[in-house]
């Protein structure tokens, strides 16, 4: 079984289908945690119609998809906030295919991706229920940070120096 990731443009229905299961999933978590429910579908449909993605694309932005023996498994995305700083976003891997070494090797790819638009510096923000990301992000050599936003679901946020280490170049396939 093989891993590869490519950059992906932000409007395809692969991008569309993986942004759906990604909101979803986080949206589910938190409305469950917090009020015993799932998401409603009306405010689901406006807050995934809100987010486009993109500023995921050139010149400032690039969207991963991380596909398992060549179906769509996960996402990540990455945009630039100034010269030197770039986010990681959107990072998500469909629960069947976790496990099996999908989301670092998105990470890296991101990180890759970051350094080709000229960061030096990656940020993130998570939220406190999302144990496995803070996990993950932990492993891969994230620091936790002060608060770099005012995100209305950002509870925890993290750093990382990226240098000119290079890691998993998008297209590169693993198995």
């Amino acid at each position: 079984m093989t891993w590869t990731v490519t950059p992906e443009p932000y409007d395809s229905p692969v991008a569309a289908a993986l942004w759906r299961a990604f909101y979803t999933e986080v949206s589910d978590r938190w409305y469950l945690l917090h009020e015993g429910r799932r998401t409603d579908p009306a405010e689901l449909e406006r807050e995934i119609a809100a987010q486009s993605g993109a500023d995921l694309a050139a010149p400032g932005g690039q969207l991963l998809v991380a596909r398992y023996d060549g179906e769509p498994a996960g996402s990540a995305g990455v945009r630039l906030l100034d010269g030197a700083t770039a986010e990681l976003t959107r990072v998500f891997v469909h629960e069947p295919m976790r496990g099996r070494g999908g989301a670092p090797l998105l990470v890296r790819a991101a990180e890759d991706a970051a350094r080709a638009l000229g960061a030096i510096r990656m940020i993130l923000d998570t939220r406190g229920d999302l144990v496995e990301a803070r996990g993950l992000y932990a492993r891969l050599g994230y620091t936790e940070t002060a608060p770099h936003n005012d995100g209305p679901y950002a509870e925890h946020w993290f750093s990382k120096e990226l240098g000119t280490e290079l890691g998993t170049e998008p297209g590169k396939q693993l198995g």
